[in-house]
């Protein structure tokens, strides 16, 4: 049974767009970024890409930037990378439109800005970004899940990198879930548990800030001039990061053909998502900590001897919605690297689940998944080296990339305010990636003492 051919393979391909320029089949395509969704399993997905745990670290961001400029920064970074995705999404509309639908970021680039483009640097750039971030997640439910454990055992033994590997056994049987269309439904609850995580951060601030344990707030930037321009990057490279998705075309090739105006409904979805949660956490949090906001606000509701300033119920609670939100974000930026699993071992003639193409898949899934957890559980410093990473990747991705195709694409008038408002963000963008990395590179070094293999942090 599992040697026949699948039915109707090319034609459903040509239907949803998925014919390559060699008139190939595309078993990445096929497998992996089905295009069966709606627009609201797309803002699903959007939801989960970028409204994750990381917001959490607002506070510390508005502590870098004060009042005025940390609010000025996180509603512009919103605004710009609305703008920015909304130019991806009229690319690949435009693309769409005339008979040829790019599903990956690759593909933009080297049907835009030509083959090399594609092959040599947005998609090792992509993957190497998206496969940060499933370590990064997977180093940050390891940590949830050991805060809950002392919260429960405040002298247990156990150590960080087993609390990673319990996280990463976990998003190892997920990850066999075989598309990305197919974890909409996971996507869902994702969003309702960030919303969940979010409310809990916000209402947990506004308590201790009222309570009698409350800490002398200041709201000043404090440390030394050198301090507070290298914070103001940090800030803004943390801002910037927060908002990061960079798989816009693989979000937008799992929606159903026609793809016309699709994309500006989920993003609608997700934004509306964004500007409750991002806004809420970070005013609550920057107003109940000020300057003393921690890189997470939640290790804010600790205080001295490690003492709870909530019912441990609560801060229970809160890590659960934060460590169930962080598996459905993990899932989704594995997606990238199944794509090219599926593509490169996979056999299109197949049936997507025939033993021929269900073992490669198992293996190499699998496989990414114990590198993944690996690496958490050998740099639980790994948020330094995203700094760094989001800087060169999240960045150009998703602040210079979606401008660049747009102009080239669709040759706006150099008259025009659409030429020039995308040549300031690329400018401006441009020089934050040079910036943003020199600071990360210094917060690395100045943060190098604690840097140990395996570290229980």
């Amino acid at each position: 049974m599992g040697t026949m051919a699948a039915p109707n393979t090319m034609e459903d391909l040509k239907t949803n767009g998925f014919e390559n320029s060699q008139k190939e089949l595309d078993a990445g395509a096929m497998f992996v970024l089905k295009s069966k969704g709606s627009w609201l399993h797309c803002g699903y997905h959007l939801t989960t890409s970028i409204v994750a745990p990381v917001l959490l670290s607002i506070p510390f961001a508005l502590g870098l930037l004060g009042w005025v400029g940390g609010l000025i920064c996180l509603t512009l970074a919103g605004l710009v990378t609305f703008y920015a995705y909304n130019l991806l999404s009229l690319v690949l509309e435009h693309h769409a439109n005339q008979g040829h639908r790019q599903l990956r970021f690759r593909d933009m680039a080297r049907d835009i800005l030509g083959p090399k483009w594609g092959k040599y640097f947005v998609g090792p750039l992509q993957l190497g970004i998206c496969f940060g971030a499933v370590i990064a997640c997977t180093l940050l439910g390891g940590q949830s899940v050991k805060f809950i454990y002392l919260l429960s055992n405040p002298n247990g033994e156990m150590k960080l990198y087993q609390f990673i590997i319990m996280f990463g056994s976990v998003v190892l049987v997920l990850a066999q879930m075989p598309s990305f269309h197919s974890l909409r439904h996971i996507n869902l609850i994702s969003l309702i548990l960030c919303l969940a995580f979010s409310a809990c951060a916000a209402a947990g601030s506004v308590n201790i800030g009222h309570s009698k344990d409350a800490p002398r707030r200041d709201y000043s930037v404090k440390g030394s001039q050198k301090d507070r321009i290298f914070g103001t990057f940090n800030a803004i490279s943390i801002i910037a990061t927060t908002y990061a998705s960079g798989i816009i075309p693989e979000i937008q090739a799992t929606i159903a053909a026609p793809v016309q105006g699709k994309m500006f409904k989920g993003l609608c979805v997700c934004y509306s998502v964004i500007a409750v949660t991002y806004f809420s956490v970070g005013v609550s949090g920057y107003w109940a900590f000020g300057n003393q906001a921690e890189g997470t606000v939640l290790s804010n509701f600790m205080g001295v001897d490690n003492k709870p300033l909530l019912p441990t119920w609560f801060l229970v609670i809160t890590n659960v919605f934060t460590i169930t939100q962080v598996l459905a974000v993990t899932l989704v930026y594995l997606q990238p690297t199944n794509e090219v699993f599926e593509n490169k071992f996979a056999d299109p003639k197949m049936e997507q689940f025939s033993t021929r193409n269900i073992i490669p898949r198992l293996i190499f899934r699998s496989l990414s998944v114990i590198v993944a957890t690996l690496f958490a559980a050998m740099l639980p410093f790994f948020g330094d080296l995203m700094a760094l990473f989001g800087a060169f990747g999240c960045i150009p991705l998703d602040f210079i990339l979606p401008m660049i195709f747009y102009n080239v694409t669709f040759k706006p008038s150099k008259r025009g305010m659409v030429f020039w408002v995308n040549s300031v963000i690329v400018v401006a963008s441009s020089v934050l990636v040079g910036i943003g990395a020199i600071a990360s590179l210094r917060q690395i070094v100045i943060d190098a003492k604690t840097y140990r293999l395996f570290a229980n942090m």
